[in-house]
């Protein structure tokens, strides 16, 4: 069965750091392309980090420097490393997998994160 299941939202303070964490089926941690979009009240989903089965990186422009995706191949978890947290970043995070035509084929059920003071 495919299976994504995300963790480690909640909320911060301006400038704090949360770490969250996406274990997924081997099948697809093995094979596909990884990462996170998020969704704000109001918005549209959007892009913000992947990672390949390789370990190659790419970043939305409003995250670069402040976020960090990354792998542990013997635990099938991806994670973001979120610092210097804004109110901006305010939103349910969602893990995917299998990249494809500017999306994920396939979802977890999202984490939220609120950065408030």
């Amino acid at each position: 069965q495919v299976q994504i299941v995300e963790s480690g939202g909640g909320s911060v303070q301006p400038g704090g750091s949360l770490r969250l964490s996406c274990a997924a089926s081997a099948s697809i941690f093995m094979t596909y392309v990884m990462g996170w979009f998020r969704q704000a009240p109001g918005k549209q989903r959007e892009f913000v980090a992947r990672i390949t089965t390789v370990g190659s990186t790419v970043y939305a422009e409003s995250v670069k420097g402040r976020f960090t995706i990354s792998r542990d191949n013997g635990k099938n978890t991806v994670y973001l490393q979120m610092d210097s947290l804004k109110a901006q970043d305010t939103a349910v995070y969602y893990c995917g997998g299998r990249y494809v035509g500017g999306t994920f084929t396939y979802w977890g059920q999202g984490t939220q994160v609120t950065v408030s003071s």
